[in-house]
């Protein structure tokens, strides 16, 4: 099952709406639909979440390219909404890249180059990294850090709401 929704921060504090995805198509499809959700250019975010399995954020402020954060890129592939998310650039890939050469990706997750017995089918989600990738300080200057975000993970979208004071506002679209 699917969440999304815009939270749209207002000079009021938050306002959210319910989204519905199916036409979005890009993220430059997304980002538009969350400019369109500011009368003021100020920032939106969207926040989507598949249960138990990912959730993302990405946000938008302005005409600024989108930030984006995705909690698991593996299990994101695998939804027609994730995908949304996952472009070439946030998983390190030239365009067009099919994701067959792992080694120019640095998919292993290890550092200095020790082997992940864990990680063995990182080819089968389309060399798409199992865990977080995007930009873990999206929502620093909003109350939730870095450490914060990728530590959230079944009522992630609960929580980044309760951090920004607009858990209230989050609910009566959900």
């Amino acid at each position: 099952m699917y969440f999304a929704a815009l939270l749209a921060r207002t000079e009021d504090g938050w306002e959210a709406s319910d989204t519905e995805l199916d036409d979005v198509e890009t993220l430059s499809d997304l980002a538009d639909l969350a400019r369109e959700a500011s009368a003021d250019e100020d920032t939106v975010l969207v926040l989507i979440e598949q249960e138990d399995a990912w959730f993302g954020v990405v946000r938008v402020d302005g005409e600024d390219d989108p930030r984006i954060y995705v909690s698991d890129a593996a299990a994101a592939a695998r939804s027609s909404y994730g995908e949304i998310l996952l472009t070439d650039e946030l998983l390190g890939r030239e365009p067009g890249d099919d994701g067959d050469d792992l080694d120019a990706l640095d998919l292993d997750g290890t550092e200095d180059g020790e082997p992940d017995d864990g990680d063995a089918d990182a080819g089968a989600a389309g060399a798409v990294p199992h865990g977080p990738v995007g930009d873990a300080a999206v929502l620093d200057d909003l109350g939730v850090t870095e450490k914060e975000l990728r530590s959230l993970s079944e009522d992630a979208l609960t929580e980044i709401a309760e951090a920004l004071g607009a858990l209230e506002t989050l609910e009566t679209v959900r």
